[in-house]
C-alpha cells in the first residue's frame, strides 16, 4: 500500500515514517507540510492512502481532504488527531474519511487500522468512543444479547458488511439484520457504526495481526 504523511511537524512525519516502513506491506510516498504541497504530492504520487494530520499549522486537514476529493482525487483517507472533539468526528464522517485515528495510539494499533482501511473498510478508534455514543441514552449491558446477537455484534466491530457476516456465521442476510436491529434496539445505539464502536471499546474483537 503507497502511503502518504501529511503533518505540519517534521519530527512527527518521520515518526509515522519510519513505524509504517516498518510494515512490509506499506511504501511511503512522501511527506508535506501543508495544503499547497500535500496536494501536489496527492496528484502526482497517486497514493492509495494519505494519513494526514487534523491541524495543519492555520491549516485545516479536513478542508485539505475536503479540497482532494473535489479535486477527484481517488485514495484512502485517514484522520490523524489527539483531538476528540464531537464537531471534528462528525464532520470527518460527513465528507467519508476513511479512518479517524488518535495520536496515542501505539504503533501496531496504527498500523492494524491502516491495514483494515487499506482492504476497504472504515476505521475510527476506540478512543473516541465516548464522544460518539449519546450520552442521553445510556447503554443497556451486552449480557441482555443472545450469543448469536453477541456473534453478529463481534463481526459488526471487524467492519464487516451484512454479506461478510452472513457468510462468516452461516445465516442468511435477512437474519444478520434481525440480529443487527435487536442489537441496536437492545443496546439503545442508533447506528451500526455505533454498535462497532461499542463492540470495540468493551473488548469483544479481538485481532491477530501478523
Amino acid at each position: 500500500m503507497k502511503v502518504v504523511i501529511v503533518d505540519d511537524h517534521p519530527l512527527v512525519r518521520r515518526g509515522l515514517a519510519s513505524i509504517l516502513t516498518c510494515d512490509g506491506s506499506m511504501e511511503i510516498l512522501g511527506e508535506a507540510a501543508g495544503r499547497i504541497e500535500a496536494l501536489q504530492l496527492l496528484q502526482t504520487g497517486k497514493p492509495d492512502l494519505a494519513l494526514i494530520d487534523l491541524r495543519l499549522g492555520k491549516e485545516s486537514g479536513l478542508d485539505l481532504i475536503a479540497e482532494a476529493q473535489l479535486l477527484g482525487m481517488d485514495c484512502k483517507f485517514a484522520v490523524l488527531t489527539s483531538s476528540v472533539e464531537e464537531d471534528d468526528f462528525m464532520r470527518a464522517k460527513e465528507i467519508g474519511v476513511d479512518g479517524y485515528l488518535l495520536k496515542e495510539a501505539l504503533p501496531e494499533e496504527l498500523i492494524h487500522a491502516l491495514r483494515i482501511i487499506g482492504k476497504g473498510r472504515k476505521y475510527y478508534d476506540p478512543g473516541i468512543y465516548d464522544f460518539i455514543m449519546r450520552p442521553e441514552k445510556p447503554l443497556e449491558e451486552d449480557s441482555l444479547l443472545t450469543p448469536k446477537e453477541k456473534e453478529v455484534l463481534i463481526e459488526l466491530g471487524k467492519g464487516r458488511s451484512n454479506k461478510e457476516i452472513s457468510q462468516f456465521l452461516y445465516i442468511t442476510e435477512y437474519t444478520v439484520k434481525k440480529h443487527v436491529s435487536q442489537i441496536l434496539a437492545k443496546l439503545g445505539l442508533e447506528a451500526r457504526t455505533q454498535a462497532a464502536l461499542y463492540a470495540n471499546a468493551k473488548g469483544l474483537v479481538t485481532y491477530n495481526v501478523q
